[in-house]
């Protein structure tokens, strides 16, 4: 089976229901943005040291959000009542504690809060900072769909709790390489009362 099979070339792409649809709807941007999502644990994965116990469990954890990732991205290319629903597996409430327990665990080596966090610090946290980036406009992407057609409400909870998970990720892998928090320094008159999301 050749990788190029031309049925794209006219603009459009099939969904695993067997529909076509513009590669510019709003579906494909979702799913599209939720696999970009997945490359970029992947880049986070290969700056992970096997041979430290944390960024060992922090590959892990990633290694498993990817695959739980690729179950959105079928979700997402499968509508509700399509022909092919029954073989795909979709985003539920377990998966989502699931990601809740992990953000406990992660965070719970981090220090209190105290200022918004600028992202950076270790190339591990950096990598894991622009992934919880993507997360977000992935879950914006997710909502923005919804509005226009079903979508599980679980997998639009569960990408807001993996954006938390990353940024406790990032957090906790500067502190284990000894690197600070580098807080927000807001120019004069700026929100400085104001609390991170």
């Amino acid at each position: 089976m050749k990788l190029y099979t031309r049925t794209g070339d006219d603009g459009t792409t099939g969904l695993f229901s067997g529909a076509r649809v513009s590669k510019d709807h709003p579906r494909i941007e979702a799913y599209g943005t939720v696999d970009e999502l997945n490359s970029s644990l992947g880049l986070a994965i290969a700056a992970c040291d096997p041979g430290r116990a944390f960024e060992s469990r922090l590959a892990e954890i990633l290694g498993e959000i990817q695959s739980r990732l690729f179950d959105i991205g079928a979700d997402l290319a499968t509508p509700e009542g399509s022909a092919n629903e029954s073989r795909i597996v979709r985003i539920d409430d377990d998966h989502v504690a699931e990601s809740e327990r992990w953000i406990d665990e992660v965070d719970g080596g981090n220090l209190p809060m105290r200022h918004f966090v600028m992202p950076g610090g270790t190339e591990l946290a950096a990598r894991l900072h622009l992934a919880r980036t993507i997360c977000r406009r992935a879950e914006r992407l997710v909502v923005s769909l919804s509005h226009v057609e079903p979508v599980g409400t679980a997998s639009i909870r569960y990408l807001n709790r993996v954006s938390d998970l990353l940024f406790a990720c990032a957090r906790r892998a500067n502190r284990e390489a000894g690197v600070a928090d580098l807080p927000w320094k807001p120019s004069a008159g700026g929100a400085r009362g104001a609390r991170p999301e």
